[in-house]
């Protein structure tokens, strides 16, 4: 089979049909949930390295970088017409195979395919640190704040992956509105005591913390790897691209999917960034030179330890469902291949029902529970062989940035309104593309050194 061939059997795979039930609200309550995630944590730390400028100037960019890569990609789910069209294109990669071509397709669908693995792995070590902290948070409030309270992480890990397990038997991303409802107001919730606390701090403080520059570093090299590392981190906060076209494909119509996909996008990247904004900005502004990589787990705030206990417990509620958000488009592209690869095996395609006394039945797949227990097992060791959360946040959002919500999305606009070369808006989009492919590339490039300075140290 040859490479165009086995691209076409990857994305192409039949689907039964669908009933479609969502709304614009229900799409909000899904963006939120696969947004604002683990990354929300981070943010303070980010703004302490970026200072009082750059790093809401930078929060901006990287919300409205996003939001344009969302109009963008709205009008990729029907195609040609982006309202009308008859052909739908029910994920990223049938987007930009319709779009693009085989051969793009194969290299987007890689690349894909890494990002959601590499959110599965942060979600899985930002679970283990905040089950870590609310032990933390009880032990430094009955012994002192002096305390030895260390608590190892690997148990954690491998509890959150035993719920995965169970989890990832929901058959697909239409099965889990109820999920993801339960995510966003987790995610809302915890983002809430996160500024809060923040705000509250620096009322206690009496003044603001922080400077134009950021925190200082012991040497010039040292500052721009904090720096490279902060922009990577903000790029891991914000896009959901990779999950955008499945969110769109549960919406009912009318009105159209792009309409009410664009309003939810909309609404999603306003209420992310309001609160991006107010937990960076005042975790920084309440700890300055002190900043905590984690604002809910580097005990930064002590008490109320009832309250920190609540909001770690909220991030772990959250990033049960967030595991599923973007585990599901992986487990749809890679089962269909599979499943069209090899029709006639018994053992991929058949479906075992199993009926509990007064419970409803439910149906289990073997090529479902095998590869799903095998995916999770896999992010949960990763997971507990590079425990580095600012490092492995920077790293997943460095690497997928660029190319999953800026490059891609472009090409298929051009391609899409048969944009000619050297126009105006041609010039802007590549201007754009080729801007943020540079701050991608230093974001990475930082990370990569974060993650292995602290893998050796």
């Amino acid at each position: 089979m040859g490479v165009e061939e086995e691209a076409s059997s990857f994305l192409h795979a039949p689907r039964p049909g669908i009933k479609r039930t969502g709304t614009a609200w229900t799409a909000v309550a899904h963006i939120i949930t696969g947004v604002i995630g683990s990354g929300v944590l981070s943010l303070a730390w980010s703004m302490a390295q970026l200072g009082w400028i750059a790093g809401p100037v930078t929060m901006l960019c990287f919300a409205l970088v996003t939001l344009v890569s969302a109009f963008l990609l709205c009008d990729c789910y029907r195609s040609p017409d982006p309202e009308f069209g008859p052909k739908r294109n029910r994920s990223y990669l049938e987007a930009v195979h319709e779009t693009l071509g085989k051969r793009n397709a194969l290299i987007c669908g890689v690349l894909a395919q890494i990002g959601l693995y590499g959110t599965g792995i942060v979600y899985t070590i930002t679970t283990a640190i905040s089950m870590r902290a609310i032990q933390k948070s009880n032990c430094y409030h009955k012994e002192g704040h002096e305390a030895t309270c260390e608590y190892g992480g690997s148990l954690y890990m491998l509890l959150f992956g035993v719920v995965q397990v169970v989890l990832s038997q929901i058959p697909d991303f239409h099965n889990l509105q109820w999920l993801s409802i339960v995510a966003a107001i987790m995610s809302v919730s915890y983002a809430s005591i996160g500024f809060a606390l923040g705000f509250a701090q620096v009322i206690a403080n009496g003044f603001v913390k922080g400077g134009i520059a950021g925190v200082s570093a012991y040497r010039a090299a040292d500052k721009v790897w904090n720096v490279s590392q902060a922009l990577g981190d903000i790029a891991f906060a914000y896009p959901y691209s990779l999950i955008l076209l499945e969110i769109q494909d549960t919406l009912k119509s009318p009105p159209s999917e792009s309409k009410s996909m664009k309003k939810a996008s909309t609404i999603a990247v306003v209420v992310t960034t309001f609160f991006y904004l107010c937990c960076g900005g005042f975790g920084y502004a309440a700890f300055g030179e002190k900043t905590p990589g984690n604002l809910l787990t580097g005990f930064g705030f002590y008490e109320p330890y009832w309250l920190i206990d609540l909001a770690n417990a909220c991030i772990v509620l959250h990033l049960v469902g967030g595991y599923q958000v973007y585990s599901q488009p992986l487990f749809a592209v890679i089962e269909n291949w599979i499943a069209e690869k090899y029709p006639d095996n018994r053992f991929l395609n058949k479906n075992l029902t199993y009926k509990f006394p007064r419970l409803p039945g439910f149906q289990l797949n073997l090529l479902r529970l095998c590869f799903r227990t095998i995916y999770v097992v896999s992010t949960t060791m990763i997971a507990v062989m590079f425990p580095y959360f600012n490092q492995v946040i920077g790293l997943v959002g460095g690497f997928g940035f660029w190319p999953l919500t800026v490059y891609f999305p472009v090409e298929m606009y051009f391609k899409q309104k048969n944009i000619e070369a050297w126009t105006i808006k041609w010039i802007m989009l590549r201007a754009f593309s080729v801007l943020s492919f540079l701050v991608t590339a230093f974001a990475l490039i930082g990370s990569v050194e974060g993650l292995m300075s602290a893998r050796l140290s």
